[in-house]
């Protein structure tokens, strides 16, 4: 009797992103199909994937963390490799593996179209060239309406495979949030952001493919749809139909199992009063905005390669709370950028203070290899950073503690996504409102809500807050 051989294991390690994320599911996809057994437990593992992030320094240092703990596991456990892929690989490529050793190989972008090939060559003992990183721009047109002939022609080369692409995909979390890409690649040329060249020019997936990934995620069990992509704004401009937004989210919103959309990521001075009408209205879809400010100074916006200014900010938000008053506004800042002044620092914070967002988030200022930025002059010193960083920090923490205040007797909409989140049994539940994106921008506690289980909505009164969270009880609604 011949017995069966046992399928390879594998654990897939995420960080960074919601983008990163995708990546990852669909990396357990091909895998999945071509026989590999997928464990949660790197100690399980016969080899163990980090998925690393390498936007910010914390990010790639969490990343290096990461995998230098997966190979000490070969010296106590099971692990056989140690194997890097994602952005800080995508980025360094050989310069990653010569200073890390204790990784087996740093695969590329390049190498998820074959990665169950990749890792069986690895177990085998074979030593894999390092990936090479170049600039993914220059791969495709620099046309957008020329790229998508390119990446679907039947015999695309492996040069410009697109993360994401893949119809592919294996769920890693079985929570009622997912995240759906809509986009890879960014054609934004912001001088403090390295991201378009390791991720490429931007290619939109088509809305069919978005459409049937969302049915089957509908299927998997998935109550909300997170859009994501580096500029979700530009969506359908290789499509000819920068429009395209607007017609695609009430059909997702209309999928079967779905209760909700949110998109992610929108530049503001590419965001359109269309777009602006369907995020605010549609039914189905969450009147929120993922606005990246960057900054409110139009001197330093200009040296950013961005555009706007305090007025125009303003403005903007006054359109979406015409439509939407409860709508929920997240942004990220960045603080520190070379040249600026304590008058360009200060129209920032009476920006933050006119804005009333719901979450921001605040970076300080650091050169990344290979930006326009690393090279301007007018670097500020480093603990003046921290100061600067530290004031906004603490200016933040008084803003959205009022602003969640503000929304203290409002009714909201919460999806649960934790039951008994401290284990007493007294029918308390965490999860979201409308207002509130995944990770990043707080939690809404229900209290006295029992029989309520995870992937609910629940109707809720905010009764009460705590900092950036809210705390409420049931009003009667549940599905």
């Amino acid at each position: 009797m011949t017995s069966t051989p046992t399928p390879v294991s594998v654990a897939l390690l995420t960080l960074g992103c919601a983008r990163n994320d995708v990546d990852s599911e669909e990396l357990a996809g091909r895998l999945a199909a071509d026989g590999f057994a997928l464990v949660d437990d790197p100690e399980d593992a016969d080899t163990v994937v980090v998925n690393t992030c390498g936007f910010v320094d914390a990010a790639k240092k969490d990343s290096i963390d990461t995998l230098l703990a997966a190979a000490d596991l070969k010296e106590t456990g099971r692990p056989q490799a140690v194997v890097a892929v994602g952005c800080l690989a995508e980025r360094y490529g050989e310069e990653l593996a010569s200073s890390l050793p204790e990784a087996d190989a740093v695969l590329g972008f390049d190498d998820y179209q074959d990665i169950s090939g990749r890792l069986r060559s690895i177990l085998a003992g074979d030593k894999p060239h390092p990936h090479t990183p170049r600039d993914r721009r220059l791969l495709l047109p620099i046309s957008p309406a020329e790229r998508q002939a390119v990446v679907e022609a039947p015999t695309t080369d492996v040069d410009v495979a697109i993360p994401g692409r893949s119809a592919i995909r294996r769920r890693l979390d079985g929570g009622p949030m997912a995240p759906l890409k809509l986009a890879s690649g960014c054609d934004r040329r912001c001088t403090f952001c390295a991201i378009p060249m390791f991720r490429g020019s931007f290619v939109s997936r088509r809305p069919s493919d978005v459409l049937q990934e969302a049915h089957w995620l509908g299927e998997q069990g998935v109550k909300e749809l997170f859009l994501v992509s580096e500029n979700s704004t530009s969506y359908g401009k290789d499509l000819g139909d920068l429009g395209l937004l607007e017609t695609l989210l009430p059909e997702l919103a209309a999928v079967d199992g779905i209760e909700r959309v949110r998109v992610s990521y929108l530049q503001p001075a590419e965001t359109r009063p269309g777009l602006v009408r369907a995020i605010a209205t549609t039914p189905g879809v969450a009147p929120y905005f993922d606005l990246s400010f960057q900054h409110a100074s139009a001197t330093v916006l200009r040296r950013m390669r961005r555009f706007g200014d305090p007025d125009s900010f303003l403005g903007l938000l006054e359109q979406v709370r015409g439509l939407a008053p409860e709508a929920g506004v997240r942004s990220n800042v960045i603080v520190g950028f070379p040249g600026e002044t304590e008058e360009e620092f200060q129209t920032l914070c009476d920006f933050l203070v006119a804005a009333r967002m719901d979450v921001t988030g605040v970076f300080g200022y650091s050169d990344e290899d290979g930006t326009e930025a690393a090279d301007l002059d007018g670097k500020l010193d480093d603990d003046e950073i921290r100061a600067r960083v530290q004031h906004l920090n603490d200016l933040v923490a008084e803003l959205t503690s009022e602003r969640a205040e503000e929304r203290i007797g409002s009714t909201v909409e919460v999806l649960v996504e934790e039951v008994d989140p401290d284990g007493t049994g007294d029918g308390t539940v965490e999860g979201r409102a409308a207002q509130q994106g995944p990770e990043v921008d707080g939690t809404t506690r229900v209290l006295g809500a029992p029989d309520a289980r995870v992937g609910d909505i629940l109707t809720a009164l905010v009764v009460a807050s705590d900092g950036v969270d809210l705390i409420a009880e049931p009003a009667g609604g549940q599905r």
